[in-house]
């Protein structure tokens, strides 16, 4: 076994010996990626869909058996579990250090309709073999660890924003994918939307928080690579984007003198695909929806509607994106004598950077476990980009066959899944005595 964790196993003797004897801590400390399987595999018949994913969306009749199978998971593991008033599901494993804060992990268990059984489980799965390894090893950690499933994630980060204390009294009276309100859908599940501020948790009382979850990407997957050390979350802008031409006669109007709003935008459509490709970095654009209006055969297109995305980890690369697409907007507008209006909803999410400190942690246990990895941000957004703005935040990704997600052919290999939760646990371990 390499030394590099020596300093914190000063508190567990035993280990120093097989630090200097062999590789016997090592392999001991390393997750069990059958259990794990077994594990995912129970999750996954509650919401569980003919062709082989789950419907287990938040608030569902689903997603509470599941709630109460990982319930009686903590609960064997010997947790102190309890559901906060938003309805995230707790279990606090007790430290031996005095008032010193948590170290929080874990992820969230509801799905989007039709998704599959790795997205989000994983992390929980992770999370309860983290805990289960230190049981089986005797180790009590001086800080107290807390393991925790958000509620809706998929629904739009409901658990995590309450969390950190942002989840407004208009965002509660949405109504979820499963027909709830997600005022209803938290108090359905044991929270008490009446009382959410008292789901905040002051920063003080988080040492920091982990997660761990597959990439829904390609990148490792493709390339053989073990783990990535996710750099941040990306941010999010949208626009609606509407184009002003003549809506005219499709059979009398000459082509050199029409003032079409649909060949606008297929210019301006080409146009933002390219500007985002030509770029340096891992920026993203897309046109999502297009309207034509008013959408007849016979009619020249007097008003397009459209949309506009743009992602990036760096919220400056992203208003550089969204310059050069408006310039080159009102280049293609004046050439086809039409008029291009951007309008941003309020929809933003700033980019979430997590700790630079964080971030080494997970890399040296990942190249001291003998694990290939790589520093990535994240595509998607995740709970881990709400605690960012509370506390350390670290994220770990793990491989996804052919970057499928949200779909029933969703599938991370056991292995895979037993090597970021074994990086879980050294970090955790790590942090346990650095922190």
């Amino acid at each position: 076994m390499n030394c590099f964790f020596a300093r914190r196993l000063l508190l567990i003797p035993v280990f120093l010996l097989a630090c200097v004897a062999g590789t016997e801590a090592d392999d001991a400390l390393r997750a069990d990626p059958e259990r794990m399987q077994k594990r995912i595999d129970a999750l996954a018949r509650f919401g569980a869909n003919p062709g082989g994913g789950v419907s287990r969306v938040a608030f569902s009749d689903a997603d509470l058996a599941g709630r109460a199978w990982l319930t009686d998971q903590m609960t064997t593991l010997g947790l102190d579990v309890r559901t906060d008033t938003a309805g995230n599901l707790i279990g606090r494993r007790e430290g031996s250090g005095p008032d010193l804060p948590v170290i929080l992990f874990g992820s969230h268990i509801d799905s989007v309709p039709g998704g599959g059984n790795y997205d989000g489980q994983v992390g929980v799965v992770g999370a309860l073999e983290v805990i289960e390894l230190l049981n089986a090893h005797d180790i009590v950690t001086r800080h107290p660890l807390e393991v925790v499933s958000f509620s809706d994630e998929e629904g739009g980060l409901t658990g995590s924003r309450a969390m950190i204390g942002s989840l407004t009294e208009d965002a509660m009276d949405v109504v979820s994918n499963n027909g709830f309100t997600v005022r209803d859908g938290i108090a359905r599940v044991g929270g008490d939307p009446a009382r959410i501020d008292e789901a905040a948790r002051d920063p003080a009382e988080l040492a920091t928080f982990l997660e761990l979850h597959i990439e829904q990407g390609a990148f490792l997957h493709e390339d053989g690579v073990d783990i990535g050390v996710v750099q941040g979350i990306v941010g999010i802008r949208w626009w609606d984007v509407v184009i002003e031409g003549v809506a005219n006669h499709g059979g009398t109007t000459p082509m050199d003198r029409r003032f079409d709003a649909l060949v606008t935008a297929s210019d301006l459509v080409l146009a933002v695909n390219r500007i985002a490709l030509e770029l340096d970095g891992r920026q993203v654009a897309t046109v999502g929806r297009i309207e034509a209006v008013p959408g007849a055969p016979n009619v020249v297109p007097g008003r397009v509607i459209m949309s506009l995305e743009i992602r990036d980890l760096d919220s400056h690369k992203m208003q550089t994106v969204f310059e050069l697409i408006e310039a080159e907007a009102a280049r293609i507008a004046a050439a086809r004598g039409t008029a291009v209006v951007f309008d941003e909803l309020d929809v933003a999410s700033e980019p979430a950077p997590t700790d630079e400190r964080i971030r080494d942690v997970i890399a040296a246990a990942a190249e001291e476990l003998g694990f290939s990895y790589r520093r990535m941000p994240s595509g998607a957004g995740h709970d881990a980009q709400d605690l960012a703005r509370i506390t350390p935040t670290g994220m770990i990704f793990v491989p996804s066959v052919d970057g499928i997600s949200h779909s029933p052919k969703e599938f991370t290999r056991a292995p895979d899944m037993a090597k970021g939760a074994t990086v879980l646990l050294h970090a955790v371990l790590e942090l346990d005595t650095t922190r």
